[in-house]
């Protein structure tokens, strides 16, 4: 049997790993995949990778991040065999990227805060770009659509697309929910919720709220006072359809006091 690959603990024992899996003499599946074919996995990590950054699971965090770092080495191994590009244009293209993007670290530019980086950010990107492409081209329309909301309605404000303060963006929301309740097709209705999502969005980045972040953590505690719910109903050995609403809303209720809520 051969040996295993030397410096297993560095990331030049995992481009070993992954150059050997390709290799004629490789494993046949690895051999097979293509940018696409391993995109779903791309994603796949990604999300697992937040899932141990909600849990603020270190052990599991460890894992998911060498799972995205494997996934990105592969990618960059399909692209070499391929002679699209190599490791090094990747590792130049973000340097050189990161040092143009921090003129106050890299340069001579003096910022007073947080705020005045990403002001500077999102300039420097903006020169970078053709003065005849929208702001907005920039964002990957293949993103999850409330993340893809977020992107777009950040660039626009940046843009200068922005309310004076908050109560315009609330009295907005206001609005596209008057306009959901007097439409009257199955289509308008659709539209209009569509509306309500995307102005719920730009409340969220007033309140500087992340809104993926905030659902995610809602997604959960609505999961964890359901199935709160779900293990009284066995534990009277009644079906979960069985059990009246209000006293659904009763456990409901008492899930969210054990929460703190």
């Amino acid at each position: 049997m051969e040996a295993k690959p030397e410096h297993q603990d560095t990331y030049e024992g995992l481009r070993e790993i992954i150059a050997r899996l390709r290799a004629p003499d490789g494993c046949p599946w690895d051999q097979e995949q293509t940018h696409t074919t391993m995109r779903r996995n791309l994603l796949e990590e990604c999300y697992e990778a937040l899932d141990a950054l909600d849990a603020g699971d270190s052990e599991s965090l460890t894992e998911e991040l060498g799972d995205v770092l494997m996934q990105i080495v592969f990618h960059c191994q399909i692209a070499e065999d391929n002679g699209e590009f190599t490791e090094a244009d990747m590792f130049r293209h973000i340097n050189e990227k990161l040092v143009r993007r921090h003129p106050h670290v890299f340069g001579d530019v003096v910022v007073k805060n947080a705020r005045e980086v990403e002001a500077n950010w999102e300039e420097t990107k903006k020169r970078e770009r053709d003065e005849n492409v929208s702001v907005l081209d920039g964002v990957a329309r293949a993103m999850p659509a409330l993340g893809y909301s977020q992107a777009i309605t950040f660039r626009a404000s940046q843009a200068g697309f922005e309310w004076d303060d908050v109560s315009g963006v609330m009295d907005k929301v206001r609005e596209e929910i008057g306009e959901l309740d007097a439409a009257s097709t199955q289509a308008e209705r659709e539209h209009e919720f569509g509306d309500i999502l995307l102005s719920m969005v730009n409340v969220a980045r007033w309140l500087h709220i992340d809104a993926e972040s905030a659902l995610r953590e809602a997604n959960n505690r609505f999961y964890g006072r359901f199935t709160h719910i779900e293990s009284a109903a066995r534990t009277q050995g009644r079906p979960m359809r069985d059990v009246p609403m209000v006293e659904k809303e009763a456990l409901w209720e008492e899930a969210k006091r054990a929460e703190g809520h």
